[in-house]
């Protein structure tokens, strides 16, 4: 499959224009009607785009599995049923409420590659202005452990812009395949000019530096790990302990004490990496203080850049790494709070489908200022009218 791409609207994001302001938004039923229908027209009841809105309001509300979509949708109240897009039947008017096989065969058969093409720019419509700096992008993939058998299960690589916390296209890494292949096309339709992507050290790999640089402008920050071993004992042996800490951050929480140094130097002349377009190695040490123990512990993390001193800042470059973990803590949640791995659907793309809904509402919740997911949750589960509220549906 193709990367879920965004083309009509990130353009004008990554390049610091306004977006669409939320009255020229396409509203989110107009958007799914888009998703082309997977089924046979004749003897259809259920309309697409009400079908998939009823979804991820429930999924907004804390559903997780697909019977828990069609429970949560039967105890809706008429206003917010007919909101949704929802069946009435044309004759008597009663609502026409699908089972759970009806809604898992259409998330089986769903064009997913559309669908998240589709929610993507619907995203990106309702969010808010740019003007934040530059614009970063974590790419990072997640098994769908429940989805299969060890060897079979469902793969998914992801990009995510860091500062608004919207999965910008995500693809599916197939058995035939591995995400190191899937880095391009996963980013492949997305304006990256003047975007840095930051990825862990899987995919430091030198094509995808060139790639990054000259074929998309844009900057990267990679990790370096043993997986490249000569690159890793070139910035390892660099002149650290000349070199003056940038910058340093401290932070308490979760019973923790972190503190971060971040180190960096112009790698030119006998410095110089052996890299496609490496313009600065980074060290950063994090010392961590338990008090349960009283013990420290000390992490070294390298990493290399595209990026001059001139054009990033330590501070850009610490929380940049710093901030590479949104798509992780994205990850946490679906496990954690929607217990992604937990799930057993095997059908088709249903298992992506899912993924995409759990995606969709994070990053909808994100945008309307929540911080801790969970209890804004269970606050949805409460009133249904919440969940319309956040889609714009009210």
């Amino acid at each position: 499959m193709e990367a879920s791409s965004l083309i009509g609207g990130l353009s004008a994001r990554l390049g610091g224009v306004s977006p669409l302001s939320e009255r020229d938004t396409p509203g989110l039923l107009q958007v799914l009607a888009e998703v082309p229908d997977p089924r046979d027209a004749r003897g259809r009841i259920y309309s697409l785009p009400g079908l998939l809105a009823m979804a991820i309001a429930a999924v907004l509300s804390g559903s997780s599995r697909v019977v828990e979509i069609v429970e949560w949708a039967a105890d809706l109240p008429d206003v917010v049923w007919d909101r949704l897009g929802a069946v009435r039947d044309a004759l008597t008017g009663a609502r026409r409420v699908p089972d759970d096989g009806t809604l898992g065969r259409v998330l089986a058969g769903i064009d997913a590659d559309a669908l998240d093409a589709a929610v993507g720019r619907w995203l990106l419509g309702r969010a808010g202005l740019a003007g934040r700096g530059r614009r970063v992008i974590a790419v990072d993939g997640k098994t769908l452990r429940g989805s299969g058998p060890a060897g079979s299960q469902v793969h998914l690589l992801a990009a995510l812009d860091q500062a608004e916390q919207i999965v910008l296209a995500q693809i599916d890494v197939d058995g035939k395949t591995n995400e190191i292949s899937r880095f391009q096309p996963l980013l492949d339709g997305l304006d990256l000019a003047g975007t840095v992507i930051t990825a862990d050290a899987l995919h430091t790999q030198r094509e995808h530096a060139r790639w990054l640089v000259e074929d998309k402008h844009a900057g990267y920050v990679f990790v370096v790990k043993r997986n490249q071993p000569r690159l890793y004992r070139q910035v390892k042996a660099l002149p650290w302990g000349k070199i003056p800490t940038l910058d340093a951050t401290r932070e308490r929480g979760h019973g923790r004490y972190d503190i971060r140094q971040l180190q960096a130097v112009t790698c030119l002349g006998p410095l110089a990496l052996d890299f496609p377009h490496a313009a600065q190695a980074l060290r950063i040490r994090r010392r961590r203080h338990n008090p349960l123990t009283g013990g420290w512990s000390t992490v070294t993390v390298y990493a290399i850049t595209s990026l001059t001193a001139a054009a990033a800042s330590p501070a850009d470059l610490a929380n940049w790494l710093r901030g590479h973990w949104a798509i992780e803590v994205l990850h946490h949640i679906r496990d954690t709070t929607y217990r992604e791995d937990a799930g057993r659907l095997r059908t088709g793309n249903a298992p992506r489908a899912l993924a995409t809904l759990r995606n969709t509402a994070i990053s909808m919740l994100r945008l309307s200022g929540a911080t801790s997911i969970a209890p804004t949750l269970r606050r949805n589960s409460r009133d249904p009218h919440r969940s319309l509220q956040i889609l714009g549906l009210t």
